[in-house]
């Protein structure tokens, strides 16, 4: 009975190592998220008298065209953005870049947060479930990471501009 119970608890500790593991190369943004956060800082180090076109953007961080029209209209319909379409159309931003709170934009972006099975009912198939307190050790870590995200604006991200746009420069040429 005890070799019994000895196995049983070595492979829970096993499965609760493995989901780790797994938990660890999950906890990224989606490229999704990345571009609509690289796009907020194009637009918050440009003139704000001025439209910025969408390919402006793409070339300079070398993504498609195409991906980036998604990203951008889902960020006007977010009120981060002013999409002006037409032949003089362009971007800029529709709020001031310390009205732009980065953890707000990266929960309007990111699919979800489930970094394990078992934070998502409907997939979830893991026998151990109601008696696992690693679940609510995830989702600390998972609130943890947005209250950071939460501290900061877009301004913070971009109030020493000079080394930025001096990077943005360079990859256009």
């Amino acid at each position: 009975m005890r070799a019994d119970l000895e196995d049983l608890m070595n492979k829970y500790v096993n499965l609760a190592l493995i989901t780790i593991y797994e938990a660890r190369s999950t906890m990224k943004l989606t490229s999704y998220t990345d571009y609509s956060l690289r796009v907020l800082i194009f637009l918050a180090l440009q003139d704000q008298s001025k439209l910025i076109k969408i390919h402006e953007i793409a070339n300079t961080y070398s993504i498609s065209k195409n991906h980036l029209a998604k990203v951008v209209h889902q960020l006007g319909k977010a009120g981060y953005l002013l999409n002006t379409r037409g032949r003089n159309g362009g971007l800029k931003l529709a709020k001031a870049p310390l009205e732009i709170n980065i953890g707000t934009v990266v929960r309007e972006t990111e699919d979800d947060f489930y970094m394990v099975e078992c934070f998502d009912p409907a997939r979830n198939t893991c026998v151990i479930t109601p008696a696992c307190s690693l679940k609510h050790i995830l989702a600390d870590a998972t609130n943890a990471y947005l209250d950071v995200l939460d501290r900061y604006t877009l301004h913070d991200v971009v109030q020493n501009p000079a080394p930025l746009l001096e990077l943005l420069e360079q990859s256009r040429v």
